[in-house]
């Protein structure tokens, strides 16, 4: 059952999040920033369009629901991201790639 969807905003290419910097198949989550609270499909959307710098979700705010998947647009806990390959709630695989980014988001 899908959820309802969040504002996605930046570059957005498509429905399921895809944006002018990420876009393949499996490029189909966005983020949440811990500056503004708003979603962005990368951290190379929100540095274009938002007017603040981005700031990283502290370590003890893993439990804070901030990554969409952009197919069902089930809402992830950071927690739940962090050790997901896939969308816990429909299976869409998420980029491996992603990973290389977390730093972007998220306190290590």
């Amino acid at each position: 059952m899908n959820e309802a969807r969040v504002r996605i905003l930046g570059p957005v290419v498509d429905e399921e999040t895809r944006c002018i910097h990420y876009r393949t198949p499996l490029d189909v989550i966005a983020i949440r920033f811990a500056c503004c609270g708003e979603f962005y499909p990368c951290h190379l959307c929100h540095a274009e369009t938002a007017d603040h710098p981005a700031a990283q979700w502290p370590v003890d705010s893993r439990d804070e629901r901030a990554v969409v998947c952009g197919l069902c647009w089930h809402r992830l806990t950071i927690a739940e991201y962090l050790d997901a390959d896939v969308c816990p709630a429909c299976a869409a695989p998420f980029n491996p790639g992603c990973k290389l980014h977390t730093h972007f988001y998220f306190q290590a």
